[in-house]
């Protein structure tokens, strides 16, 4: 297997794990929607302050095509 093929089981397994636990809950479907939704907008909202901040340290020229 090469590194791209390892790459996309290792990512399959680590979604397969929050996604079981939620499912062991029994959730409602629009609350288990909710919840994802502020996880990604956690997330994004950090990624973009953490590449701004680099952006304005200078350490960031690699990351500054993402925005």
């Amino acid at each position: 297997m090469t590194d791209t093929s390892m790459d996309l089981v290792f990512y399959a397994l680590v979604l397969i794990l929050p996604v079981s636990a939620l499912a062991a809950r029994r959730l409602p479907l629009g609350d288990t929607i909710k919840m994802a939704l502020a996880w990604v907008a956690i997330f994004g909202v950090l990624f973009v302050l953490v590449v701004l901040w680099q952006g304005a340290v200078g350490a960031g020229s690699a990351l500054g095509g993402l925005l």
